[in-house]
């Protein structure tokens, strides 16, 4: 066999082995994706019964004061407008001078009542305003699978919501503050199963 011969072999051999570790590589990770998807059957009944514990989250505070009515967010353990009247504005983050950030920094500010941070600290944008405030259970269940009215998300965006880190603020917001009702990993739970097993909203 010539030496050209050789590398011409040498390099066929080479490509199929390579071919042939994608290819096993390929099979394996569908496997593995394979594995790890639970399929959940759709459930009205647990569906509901899940959101009625993600509404009690919903409608505390820490959720409804930044997706209020009006323009202006709310304060508090009470809900009350906020003292300083910001107004939403275009984005969400306020207007000339009164932006959101001006008093809500990063983090935390120390201090009892002082103002809570979060480096993506907004209201819902304008042209999408998301409100919770005053919502019953089956209106706000209706308007958070709604992509026209939910900020455009599908359900795996919804699913990864729970995760979103101006979300999560809600259970570290400060000195002299509540919590929701149930931990974070409750609602994630809740918030997931609600979604996975229909979406259902609970009766008017």
């Amino acid at each position: 066999m010539s030496t050209r011969t050789k590398i011409i072999v040498t390099a066929i051999l080479l490509v199929s082995t390579i071919g042939l570790a994608f290819t096993v590589s390929l099979h394996r990770a569908a496997e593995k994706e394979y594995l790890t998807f639970t399929p959940v059957k759709k459930d009205s009944v647990a569906s509901v019964a899940a959101f009625k514990q993600v509404y009690k989250v919903l409608m505390s505070p820490r959720c409804v004061n930044c997706h209020p009515k009006g323009d202006i967010p709310l304060q508090g353990d009470t809900s009350v407008l906020h003292s300083m009247q910001p107004k939403r504005g275009k984005d969400g983050k306020g207007i000339y001078a009164m932006k959101c950030a001006n008093c809500h920094q990063p983090a935390n500010s120390p201090g009892l009542h002082t103002p809570p941070g979060n480096p993506e600290w907004h209201l819902p944008p304008a042209d999408m305003k998301m409100v919770f405030e005053g919502k019953t259970a089956h209106e706000l269940a209706r308007q958070l699978i709604n992509p026209e009215l939910n900020g455009h998300k599908d359900l795996q965006k919804l699913i990864a919501h729970a995760d979103d880190g101006l979300v999560k603020a809600g259970w570290n917001p400060g000195k002299g503050r509540t919590v929701p009702p149930l931990t974070h990993a409750q609602f994630k739970k809740a918030w997931i199963t609600w979604l996975q097993t229909g979406a259902y909203a609970p009766a008017k």
